[in-house]
């Protein structure tokens, strides 16, 4: 059995360094996830600079996570400083190579730290953090094509061996993964496009593992909007955070689930239990 878990950290550095009181509810969910255990740890929004993590942050999470073996890749060059960023936290017994995908997307996405992938021997896992449609849906077609491009290479992952694909997709898939549909299908988020997007990526042989096993369950979120400071007392959400499996592997799913982050606001982990 593996356990795998996601989260949108929305900065390391911040949660690793900073005495602010949201960086003291982020290290309280550093606390639950070193107790989680789990076997593989997939970060999102690292916002860490081009040299990647610094001998401060590797001792803090050496702290949370010993015996774990970290990859990273950060935004560099022409991209915007400390922008976006991943980071995957393995277990030093399982064996993987680090791959750095350029999939051909829109630029800057390519060099904005977004894909980071490990080839685990049985399958690849694959830490993503989609692209944001912007503010107005200025940048909506730039990340039509980043789904298109995304979608394919997981299906070319997925022509070699298993996939399980995960992070912060930023999208709410159907009406049911957020809390007020019907006033946001001009959003960045839920647009049509965008759920288009997702529903092309599943018709190329994945899975949504929480739909796998929750079914058509509602209210169940992943992400409430720091900026509305009752949005998570009011449950008022969105999920768009995933574990995305290739069909063939599915009936190994045995979990699927958001983690409690508490009053902390934003993303919640999710966490990945398979047979494997």
């Amino acid at each position: 059995m593996l356990t795998f878990i996601s989260w949108n950290i929305d900065s390391l550095n911040a949660a690793l360094t900073s005495e602010s009181p949201r960086a003291q509810l982020s290290r309280a969910v550093l606390d639950m996830l070193k107790d989680e255990d789990a076997d593989i740890i997939a970060i999102q929004e690292t916002k860490l600079t081009a040299a990647g993590p610094s001998k401060k942050h590797f001792e803090a999470l050496a702290e949370y996570f010993p015996g774990f073996h970290i990859e990273w890749v950060s935004s560099e060059p022409p991209a915007k400083k400390g922008y976006a960023g991943t980071m995957i936290l393995c277990k030093e017994k399982i064996k993987t190579d680090k791959i750095v995908p350029r999939i051909g997307a829109p630029e800057p996405m390519d060099d904005e730290g977004r894909l980071l992938v490990l080839d685990c021997g049985q399958f690849y896992f694959v830490n993503v953090y989609t692209p944001n449609a912007g503010d107005g849906l200025k940048r909506l077609g730039e990340r039509q094509e980043w789904d298109r491009l995304y979608a394919d290479y997981l299906a070319q992952l997925d022509q070699e061996k298993p996939v399980i694909a995960c992070g912060d997709f930023n999208v709410a898939h159907r009406e049911i993964d957020l809390a007020h549909p019907d006033s946001n299908h001009m959003s960045a988020g839920f647009t049509d496009e965008e759920r288009a997007g997702f529903t092309h990526l599943l018709g190329k042989g994945f899975i949504d593992t929480f739909r796998y096993v929750h079914g058509d369950v509602k209210d169940t979120y992943s992400w409430w909007a720091q900026r509305v400071k009752t949005s998570k007392i009011n449950n008022s959400g969105w999920r768009i955070d995933y574990f995305l499996v290739s069909d063939r592997i599915k009936e190994l799913v045995k979990r699927s689930e958001m983690l409690d982050s508490g009053p902390r606001q934003d993303h919640t982990p999710i966490l990945l239990e398979m047979d494997l």
